[in-house]
């Protein structure tokens, strides 16, 4: 597959003419919502076996293989030519798809209300093939150590069917919020604890989830060391069951990084302990927060390469947002940006005939319009090649794979790039 990033005065007609496929294959593959009015900027991802480069100033057969990993004899090869032929800027060479490694993947999914809506009981189903892991989100502690059940819905089914581990996700939470009061009865209440450990084999059991993942946050310092107790004395009784165990850490980049989220998450005993882990690499840019990426790649690969210190890399997935936000400018304190997702994102820019920008550095796409009222807007997101970008990092890395939030606001060609770059782990 090619990442194309469309150039003033293309058409997907000059476009699929310039990689010998239609004009069809690629809004199919990509979904594309602007067909009759593509951005500047806007990337397409060419749905073709390999991909093609055209030759710069400077390159030449040998520098062209090292940066595709391919030896410059297979390269010439593949394009009939003599390994000693001079090559002119805009030769255009095919690379042949490289050998894919094994990754694994999960899908967060949050019913919100009373009900699931239908079009994320269908996002579900369409990323299902992709995934490793789908974990509905989530079921709620109770201090009595019982649990407050999510809607499942089809999620089991679709888990099944598509050989995903269903993954019970357990919080601290009330009224939706974290709580470190909750926390610290879970943790330190024994009769509670044994109650609460002995509801979760209950429900595993009666829908059928295979790994059991804590995500308990904005716990208190002190309970660190009884947070890392109590991971121990589960694993050993979820081991019983033939099951995973796995958490979701904070961002950290350093044993000793102080604050609320941080400090209770002890990423070398969690290493120890369960299966896996999914650090939370995203929300540098949030809803509450100015305007920037959401998961910039520099300061996600400073956190993955403190937790590659501290947790073996096969045990970690790095957290990946499924969605970008567009902010009111200028930013106030209090105000909230809107979420968006990629799709949307695109026919913002197209409706507002406005350039998609890259911050190299970010490695993210964006992109500044007015709105009709007259107010500036600062829209920042994810496409085809801030997600290479990190799958790249994932295979630098060796990391276990990735981990999804959300599913519900599509995202095409990330699951288009899955394929392209990895095979997909399955323990169903």
């Amino acid at each position: 597959m090619q990442i194309h990033v469309v150039q003033q005065n293309q058409s997907l007609a000059s476009i699929a003419r310039t990689y010998g496929t239609t004009i069809n294959d690629i809004v199919e593959a990509n979904e594309v919502p602007n067909p009759n009015n593509l951005v500047i900027g806007q990337t397409l991802v060419i749905p073709i076996v390999g991909h093609f480069y055209w030759v710069q100033s400077g390159d030449n057969l040998f520098s062209i293989s090292r940066k595709f990993g391919i030896s410059y004899q297979e390269l010439a090869s593949a394009n009939r030519i003599s390994v000693n032929q001079p090559l002119q800027v805009g030769f255009r060479l095919y690379i042949p798809p490289r050998p894919k490694t094994r990754a694994e993947f999960n899908a967060y999914v949050e019913p919100r209300g009373t009900y699931v809506a239908p079009n994320l009981e269908a996002s579900a189903r369409d990323a299902a093939p992709y995934l490793s892991y789908l974990a509905p989100f989530s079921f709620q502690a109770l201090r009595d150590g019982s649990l407050k059940e999510p809607l499942l819905n089809n999620f089991p089914a679709i888990a099944r069917a598509n050989r995903n581990v269903l993954m019970m996700v357990i919080t601290n939470q009330e009224n939706d919020q974290f709580n470190d009061e909750l926390g610290r009865i879970l943790l330190n209440n024994m009769p509670i604890q044994d109650k609460f450990l002995n509801n979760i084999v209950a429900t595993a059991k009666k829908y059928g989830f295979r790994d059991i993942h804590f995500d308990f946050e904005y716990l208190r310092p002190e309970d660190r060391d009884a947070y890392n107790r109590f991971l121990r004395k589960a694993k050993a009784r979820f081991r019983q069951e033939g099951w995973l165990l796995s958490t979701a850490l904070a961002p950290k980049t350093s044993a000793t990084q102080k604050g609320r989220w941080y400090e209770a998450h002890d990423y070398k005993a969690h290493g120890e302990i369960v299966d896996f882990v999914v650090i939370m690499t995203y929300e540098w840019g949030y809803s509450g927060g100015p305007a920037m990426a959401v998961s910039p790649i520099g300061p996600v690969r400073k956190v993955l390469e403190y937790a590659i210190s501290e947790i073996p890399s096969s045990k970690i997935l790095m957290g990946q947002n499924l969605y970008g936000y567009d902010w009111t400018l200028p930013f106030v304190q209090g105000s909230f940006a809107k979420a968006v997702s990629p799709q949307q994102a695109i026919q913002l820019a197209a409706k507002n005939n406005v350039a998609i920008q890259y911050d190299q550095k970010a490695q993210a796409p964006f992109f500044t319009y007015t709105d009709s009222s007259g107010k500036k807007h600062e829209v920042w997101f994810e496409d085809a090649r801030s997600i290479q970008a990190k799958f790249n990092l994932i295979k630098e890395l060796k990391l276990r794979g990735m981990s999804y939030w959300k599913l519900g606001l599509p995202f095409p060609q990330n699951w288009l790039l899955i394929t392209e770059n990895f095979n997909v782990g399955k323990r169903g």
